[in-house]
């Protein structure tokens, strides 16, 4: 089974996508990140995919959005976000 793409949105100097990116390397989790601090196509991409999105980091495993830095620990907390990134399956 493939594993999930995971995708994150962040900014420059955001402490929140620090964090996110620090708990899916802690998981060894590969991911793309997109940068989008001053705008651009990968911006206009990530709203297209969340129109609500006013914040970053923006995190999406495969076509699931799972929200900022908050959510994706609750789900870790929860015991959710291995299942989500396939790494039970190991």
């Amino acid at each position: 089974m493939t594993d999930p793409k995971v995708e994150i949105y962040t900014k420059m100097a955001c402490g929140y996508c620090h964090r996110a990116k620090k708990l899916l390397d802690s998981k060894g989790v590969a991911y793309t990140e997109y940068d989008v601090t001053f705008g651009g196509k990968d911006r206009e991409k990530m709203l297209e995919r969340n129109p609500q999105a006013r914040t970053v980091p923006q995190i999406f495993i495969g076509d699931t959005l799972v929200g900022g830095s908050d959510e994706l620990s609750a789900l870790d907390r929860a015991g959710k976000l291995d299942a989500m990134l396939g790494l039970g399956e190991r």
